[in-house]
């Protein structure tokens, strides 16, 4: 079933003030996930298998890189073998690369927080507005990211664009 989310990603300098704000404001804290993100070859969009202790999903997205707020339209499944599943898509279309990161997952109503750690490429938060009940607005959306975004005093030069596959794949020392 495709959903739509208006989301941001952004450098977290300050990850344990975000944490204090989510927490003081009652989030749903539900846990710190070790994850593996591996995203496979396709023509138009991304496919990701995560796996995690919390997440095991496959997700099909598609979302432009721009820093700020972006709508994010995507498909997304539980998967409950998550090594057979991507042994089958491996072989089927092939791993453009593997992402590592610890991820802190809250929840404020059906706003989704992240504070990730990505080992190549450092500290973020993501904020996700999601409308999975389809009783919000995309201008509703976007109206709660950037009430987050300037909650959390996100500044522009730290919004990130790209994803974390991409970022890892731009990094020279990583690819010659």
């Amino acid at each position: 079933m495709p959903y739509i989310n208006v989301e941001i990603k952004a450098r977290c300098p300050h990850a344990s003030f975000i944490r204090n704000y989510l927490l003081q404001h009652h989030a749903d804290f539900k846990g710190t996930d070790q994850q593996t993100d591996t995203y496979f070859n396709v023509k138009s969009g991304r496919l990701k298998l995560r796996e995690g202790i919390i997440e095991n999903n496959l997700i099909y997205y598609h979302r432009k890189d721009q820093a700020g707020p972006k709508e994010s339209d995507f498909s997304i499944a539980k998967v409950t073998d998550p090594f057979a599943l991507k042994e089958i898509l491996e072989q089927l279309l092939g791993i453009r690369i593997i992402v590592q990161k610890k991820r802190e997952i809250y929840y404020i109503g059906n706003v989704k927080f992240h504070i990730d750690e990505v080992p190549e490429l450092g500290s973020f938060v993501e904020i996700e507005a999601g409308n999975m009940l389809n009783d919000l607005t995309k201008q509703q959306l976007q109206e709660q990211c950037n009430f987050y975004l300037n909650e959390f005093r996100i500044r522009q030069i730290d919004l990130v664009a790209e994803s974390y596959c991409d970022l890892i794949l731009k990094k020279p020392d990583l690819n010659g």
